[in-house]
């Protein structure tokens, strides 16, 4: 049976990477440490795989064909989707093995997930791995959630689906160490007059809801009050899912910093469960 041995979440955009001068560099060199400081935690937990959950930015997906979720299921992932971003093309290695007995155990649950053995990741997934020094040295299986484009999977299917991928996890005979590592968000807008907008009393009071892991609340507030913080916000759908996988182990806030010229609410988070608390 597999542990699950370590369950993090980081904040994903473009601009850390395309645009590093953009901020400060008292802000841009305290982002870089805080995902160095991430990734040497997540390689600390020694995992055979990463889960990654985030989001397909209209790459693989459009409008006509946009699964609520969609689960990887290839050996390998060419990357990055965009052409503009700057990072050296390569492929992430997949674990397909894990990935079709998630998918298994997914429709033995009751849930439906869209598979794609074809995925092209895209800056949500890469970006995070990159800045942790993670995307040539671990195995992924991406979990890709519709944050983009209603209708969105409701917050309380997201937290869940963690519930139901832990249990997954720990059913699993492949391997024995996984971790999950959840990307997207916080608050941010794309595309909209708001763009550089961020509303950090959201940001923090959904990070306060995470660390008090009080079910119902955090639902109501994510439901009631998502649209407050940008369109790019849906992405707590993903936090959401770390959440439910960590099943109560506490929730710890390393980094948050509200960045308006990365557009971005800035956050790093781990829940301590398995073998690495």
């Amino acid at each position: 049976m597999a542990d699950l041995v370590g369950v993090f979440a980081a904040s994903h955009t473009p601009v850390m990477l395309n645009f590093p001068d953009a901020v400060e560099e008292a802000d841009r060199s305290a982002v870089y440490d805080e995902f160095r400081k991430l990734g040497a935690a997540l390689a600390a937990t020694k995992p055979q795989t990463v889960i990654v959950i985030s989001d397909d930015h209209l790459h693989n997906f459009f409008l006509d064909n946009l699964p609520a979720f969609c689960i990887g299921a290839a050996d390998s992932y060419a990357s990055p989707a965009e052409h503009w971003l700057a990072v050296d093309r390569h492929a992430l290695r997949g674990d397909s093995a894990l990935s079709a007995h998630v998918l298994g155990e997914a429709l033995e649950a009751g849930f439906d997930p869209a598979f794609s053995m074809q995925l092209t990741l895209d800056h949500g997934v890469l970006t995070p791995l990159v800045l942790a020094g993670l995307s040539r040295q671990v195995a992924i299986v991406p979990i890709l959630v519709n944050c983009v484009q209603p209708p969105l999977p409701t917050m309380a299917r997201c937290l869940q689906w963690g519930r139901f991928l832990s249990t997954a996890i720990r059913s699993y005979r492949g391997c024995e160490r996984v971790a999950i590592l959840a990307t997207g968000g916080i608050s941010h807008d794309v595309a909209t007059p708001r763009m550089g907008m961020i509303n950090e009393a959201f940001d923090r009071e959904f990070l306060r809801l995470l660390e008090l892991d009080d079910s119902e609340q955090l639902l109501r507030f994510a439901t009631d009050h998502v649209n407050e913080a940008g369109n790019g916000a849906e992405e707590i759908r993903n936090w959401l899912m770390a959440h439910g996988a960590a099943a109560g182990h506490r929730f710890e806030l390393q980094f948050y910093r509200p960045l308006h010229k990365w557009y971005t609410g800035i956050g790093m988070a781990r829940w301590h469960t398995g073998d690495a608390s």
